[in-house]
């Protein structure tokens, strides 16, 4: 039997499987709170065999929203999220809720509310200038971290993951790029990564070891100037050595200056200059190849990067990115991951780890069209897949 496929530790918790279902954006929340739609969205790839299914995003304040359909972390929203948690354990599956804060990918505009951002800049997402956070408002961001796990934990969550990627606010703190500060969260690489340090211990303080802790964390921006390998590979030390993480799910590329790099295949451009209103849509149809550039898609595109990780760090590590047959699952196995995240393939056949499992020559029917990331903006589906794809199951 592929490895993949058997139990495996997670901190307190024991998945089923090494096979976790990652975050990604829903669009099923159009009041901020748990939907049937959103329960069916996760309920499906639960069915379907996963170990673990991510919710995502939880912001983890009103400002932090990329948009302000998204939930957030407040009492009202813990009656939805105990069923959504409840239907995810009712198929076999733990659940995870991706926590974060949006930082200057946030659209201040749909929020109401200024995006922050490390240094003061024009945010084309808000049309508006992002605000510059001081210490205490800073020290405000990490408990409201902390206050999300928490709730995270009351809803029933087994996990939480810490979004500390794609230029989201602590990774745009890593950013020598986006981060010109000059007080003690700028500068060096230890003043840039002191706000993942601080976030990732109050949650571990509020959790205690009662819930499993991950983050996401970029290895690399993809832009010039921005984070690169080799000072992720020294955060990626610190947050070993300071002991608050049960795991790492490595991740790569920009939200704001380089989407696809995380992604690659083809770059729906069209498609997001549609899903955008104006004047943001005249930009992408104007400049998105700039903006939208293609990377061509390989099986496990981000095992190069990610296999420096493993070189150097103990804690287990989940690989991401172009996770879609049994031959790559068996791969991240061999070379060291304790597990293996998947996104656009579950999106197009939620029940394929069942498929594999059966069959282990079943290849997935995701072409890494990318269409579906535009939908995200209103409901994310796959515009490919057919109801009668999912028959057998």
């Amino acid at each position: 039997m592929n490895k993949v496929f058997t139990p495996a530790q997670l901190g307190p918790i024991t998945l089923r499987n090494r096979v976790i279902k990652a975050a990604t954006f829903e669009g099923r929340t159009p009041d901020a709170l748990v939907t049937d739609d959103l329960i069916e969205y996760h309920r499906a790839p639960s069915r379907g065999g996963v170990g673990m299914s991510t919710v995502a995003y939880c912001a983890v304040a009103p400002e932090g929203r990329t948009d302000r359909h998204q939930i957030y972390m407040r009492p009202e929203a813990v009656p939805g999220l105990r069923k959504l948690t409840a239907a995810i354990h009712a198929e076999g599956a733990a659940a995870s809720a991706q926590i974060g804060h949006a930082g200057p990918v946030a659209n201040s505009a749909s929020n109401r509310l200024p995006a922050l951002a490390p240094s003061g800049f024009f945010n084309p997402l808000g049309m508006a200038r992002a605000h510059k956070p001081d210490a205490a408002e800073l020290a405000r961001v990490v408990r409201d971290f902390a206050a999300a796990a928490r709730t995270a934990e009351e809803s029933g969550f087994d996990a939480v993951e810490l979004h500390f990627g794609h230029n989201y606010l602590v990774s745009a703190f890593f950013s020598p790029l986006l981060n010109r500060r000059r007080d003690s969260y700028g500068g060096s690489l230890a003043n840039r990564a002191r706000l993942a340090r601080e976030v990732a211990q109050a949650v571990r303080e509020a959790v205690g070891g009662r819930i499993a802790v991950l983050a996401k964390l970029s290895m690399d921006d993809g832009a010039p100037g921005g984070l690169h390998i080799e000072e992720s590979l020294q955060i990626g030390r610190w947050l070993e050595e300071d002991g608050t993480l049960d795991a790492l799910e490595l991740t790569i590329g920009s939200s704001l200056l380089n989407p696809m790099y995380l992604f690659h295949g083809d770059a729906p451009r069209k498609e997001f200059a549609k899903a955008f209103p104006p004047p943001m849509s005249w930009g992408m149809r104007l400049g998105g190849r700039f903006f939208l550039r293609e990377f061509p898609y390989r099986e496990a595109y981000m095992l190069d990067l990610a296999r420096q990780f493993r070189y150097e760090l103990k804690m287990p590590l989940v690989l991401l990115g172009g996770i879609t047959n049994a031959e790559t699952m068996q791969l991240a196995m061999d070379e060291g991951f304790e597990f293996v995240a998947m996104a656009r393939a579950l999106l197009r056949q939620p029940d394929l780890l069942l498929r594999i499992r059966e069959d282990e020559k079943t290849r997935s029917l995701c072409t890494h069209c990318n269409k579906c990331m535009p939908s995200i903006y209103d409901r994310t589906v796959c515009v490919l897949a057919r109801p009668d794809e999912l028959a057998a199951h």
